[in-house]
C-alpha cells in the first residue's frame, strides 16, 4: 500500500490513513453514515429450514402435520437454535405465502426486525397487527443491491420459491438445515431445479436426543 498508509496511534494501536476512493467492484457498496462514506459488503443471505429425511418441507397439499407431530418430542423451551439464528440477522426476507402464514398465527414473531415480502400480488401491507413490513416484486439481485446500500449485514430468507430464487441468482450464502427423522415419500421439495451447481462447505452438525439432526453449510 506504500508508505504512510498506516499510522501508529499512541496508547491505542494503529490507524489506516491512506486516501480511500469508492470502488465499483462487485460485492461492495458505499453508504452514508454520520455524513461519511462507509464501505459496505453485500448482505449475507442465510436460511434456517426444516426438512424430512427425504428432503421435503411439506406434503404435496402443504400439510405440516408430520412436523407438528415431531415437535411434540421436543422438550419445553427447545427451539433447535432458531432464536439464536434470528438474533444474528438484521432483517428477514420472505415470500407471500410465508408472510400470510406467519400473520395468521399472532402474535407477530418479529417485533424488533424489519421484514421485506417479495410478492407480485400484494399491493400493500394488509391491515392488521404486524411490525416493520415492506413489500416489493423486485428480483433478489435488485433487492440485494438496495439492502447493500442500506448497510444490511445478515439477512434471513424464508419461503420455498423465495429460497429457490436466491439460490438461482447465487445469493444464498448460508444454509442451516434441520432434518426430521421421517420419510414422507412425496411432497414439496426443499429446493427446486437450478441451472448450475452451487458448492457449499460443511461448517458443523448438531444432534438432539429426540432425533433431529442440524447441519450448517456455507457457500464455498
Amino acid at each position: 500500500m506504500g508508505p504512510g498508509a498506516i499510522a501508529t496511534v499512541p496508547g491505542r494501536g494503529y490507524r489506516f490513513t491512506a486516501p480511500v476512493q469508492p470502488s465499483h467492484a462487485a460485492g461492495f457498496a458505499w453508504h452514508q453514515r454520520a455524513g461519511s462514506p462507509v464501505l459496505a459488503l453485500r448482505p449475507r443471505f442465510c436460511a434456517f429450514v426444516v426438512a424430512s429425511l427425504d428432503g421435503f418441507v411439506a406434503r404435496e397439499d402443504g400439510g405440516l402435520d408430520w412436523l407438528q407431530e415431531a415437535s411434540t418430542r421436543m422438550p419445553p423451551g427447545e427451539d433447535c437454535g432458531y432464536g439464536a439464528f434470528l438474533d444474528g440477522v438484521d432483517m428477514l426476507v420472505m415470500g407471500r405465502r410465508t408472510f400470510e402464514r406467519v400473520r395468521s398465527t399472532p402474535p407477530w414473531p418479529y417485533p424488533a426486525k424489519p421484514v421485506h415480502v417479495l410478492s407480485r400480488s400484494l399491493d400493500g401491507v394488509p391491515a392488521g397487527p404486524a411490525g416493520d413490513v415492506t413489500i416489493s416484486a423486485e428480483p433478489p439481485g435488485n433487492l440485494a443491491k438496495r439492502l447493500q446500500q442500506q448497510g444490511m449485514g445478515r439477512v434471513s430468507v424464508d419461503g420455498g420459491k423465495t429460497l429457490l430464487a436466491f439460490l438461482r441468482e447465487g445469493l444464498l450464502d448460508e444454509l442451516v438445515v434441520t432434518t426430521i427423522p421421517v420419510l414422507l415419500g412425496r411432497g414439496r421439495p426443499l429446493f427446486g431445479p437450478v441451472e448450475r451447481d452451487t458448492a457449499y462447505t460443511h461448517a458443523g452438525t448438531r444432534t438432539w436426543p429426540f432425533g433431529f439432526v442440524q447441519s450448517t453449510w456455507r457457500r464455498a
